[in-house]
C-alpha cells in the first residue's frame, strides 16, 4: 500500500512539473522598473526604492488604499448572464479598464460566491459554478486584471498583473481588490445578503486582501495561499524569472516592505474579525506557494485569534485540480457556507 502511494505521488510531482513548464513557454524576463506613481496615485517624483518603502509603508497601515474614494453605486450592465462595469482604476489598457464577471445561476437566492481565479488563468471554471449553484449558490466568476475578456493586446500571458515593475503589480493587485469590492457592492445592491468569496492561488491574496477590508464579506474561502506576496515570488517555481529580473536590483527584505500592502499578514487582525469565517487549502507538495509560507501566515492568523478551518491535501500546486483533491476541496467550501446555520443543499 504504501508503495502505490509513492507511486501515486511521484506521478502527482510529475505531473504538476510538466504543467508548470508548459505555463512558463510564454514567460520572458522584464526590467526590474519602480513606477511609483503607479502604485501611489498621489506620489510625484519618487525615483528612489527607499522613498517607494516609505510610500507602501504609509499604504499598509492606511485603511483607504483598499477603498473606492468614490464608494458610489456601481452602474453595472447585466446581459445574458454577464456583469460588465468600469474599473475604479484607469490603467489606459482599454480592454484591462472594463471589468467583466460571469454569473451562474440556476435558481432565486440570496447566496452569492464571487470567485477570483489564479494568475494566467485562460478560461473559467464551469465546474465549481454548476457545482455552487446547483446547491443555489449564485457564483460569480470577475476576469482578474489583464486576464480572460481583459487581456491586453498582442500579450502572450498576464504579464502586466505580476512583475518586476513594482508600481504596476501594486496597481494591478490594488486594481482587482477595488474591482472585486465594486462587484461585491453590486450584487449587495440587488439583493444578496450573504456574499462570500472564494480565490485561487494569486486569486486568494486578492480575495483575501478583500475580506480583509471589506465587511460585507462574511465567508473567504482561500485556495494555495500564503501571506507575504514578495516571498512567494522570491520563492515559487512559477515566479523565477521574476526573480531573475528582481535579485541583481533588489533585496528579498525590501522586496517584502515594498509589497508590504499586499501582505495578508498585515491584516491578519482584520482577517480575525469574529464574523468573518476562513477556510484555508493548502498542497502539501506546492512548489509554487511553498508550504512553509502557508504555515507562516496560519501562525499570524492564530496569534491574532483566528481559528480558521485548515484542509491539507497531499498534492501540487496545480494537482489540486485532479480528483480527488478538487472534490475535497469543494466540499470544504461547502462546510464554510454552511457554518451561517443555512444548509447548502
Amino acid at each position: 500500500m504504501w508503495e502505490a502511494a509513492g507511486m501515486y505521488h511521484r506521478w502527482l510531482d510529475r505531473w504538476d512539473e510538466q504543467r508548470a513548464s508548459r505555463g512558463d513557454v510564454p514567460k520572458e524576463e522584464a526590467a526590474y522598473v519602480l513606477d511609483a506613481e503607479l502604485a501611489f496615485p498621489d506620489s510625484h517624483g519618487v525615483t528612489s526604492l527607499a522613498e517607494f518603502c516609505a510610500l507602501a509603508d504609509r499604504a499598509t497601515v492606511d485603511p483607504t488604499f483598499f477603498a473606492d474614494p468614490g464608494q458610489k453605486d456601481t452602474v453595472v450592465t447585466r446581459e445574458d448572464g454577464w456583469i460588465r462595469f468600469k474599473s475604479s482604476v484607469s490603467t489606459g489598457v482599454e480592454e484591462n479598464d472594463l471589468v467583466w464577471a460571469k454569473v451562474t445561476k440556476r435558481r432565486s437566492t440570496d447566496r452569492a460566491l464571487v470567485v477570483f481565479h489564479h494568475w494566467n488563468a485562460s478560461f473559467r471554471s464551469p465546474k465549481i459554478a454548476n457545482f455552487f449553484s446547483r446547491r443555489a449558490v449564485a457564483v460569480v466568476e470577475m476576469a482578474m486584471p489583464y486576464h480572460l475578456e481583459r487581456s491586453r493586446p498582442a500579450s502572450s500571458y498576464a504579464d502586466y498583473m505580476l512583475s518586476p515593475n513594482l508600481g504596476r503589480t501594486m496597481q494591478s493587485m490594488r486594481q482587482a481588490v477595488l474591482d472585486g469590492r465594486k462587484l461585491i457592492r453590486a450584487l449587495k445592491n440587488e439583493g444578496y445578503e450573504d456574499i462570500s468569496v472564494l480565490g485561487m492561488s494569486l486569486g486568494s491574496w486578492v480575495a483575501g486582501l478583500i475580506a480583509a477590508h471589506d465587511p460585507i464579506v462574511r465567508r473567504a474561502a482561500l485556495f494555495l495561499s500564503a501571506g507575504s506576496l514578495a516571498d512567494m515570488v522570491w520563492t515559487g517555481r512559477a515566479t523565477h524569472h521574476i526573480r531573475a529580473s528582481l535579485e541583481p536590483e533588489i533585496s528579498l527584505v525590501d522586496l517584502r516592505r515594498a509589497w508590504g500592502p499586499l501582505n495578508l499578514e498585515n491584516y491578519a487582525d482584520n482577517l480575525a474579525r469574529t464574523d468573518l469565517d476562513l477556510q484555508f487549502v493548502f498542497a502539501t507538495r506546492d512548489t509554487v506557494v511553498l508550504p512553509e509560507l502557508s504555515k507562516h501566515l496560519m501562525a499570524k492568523l492564530e496569534n491574532a485569534g483566528a481559528a480558521p478551518g485548515i484542509l491539507e491535501l497531499n498534492c501540487g500546486h496545480y494537482s489540486l485540480s485532479l480528483p480527488p483533491q478538487i472534490i475535497w476541496a469543494g466540499m470544504s467550501v461547502l462546510r464554510l457556507l454552511s457554518r451561517s446555520g443555512r444548509s447548502v443543499l
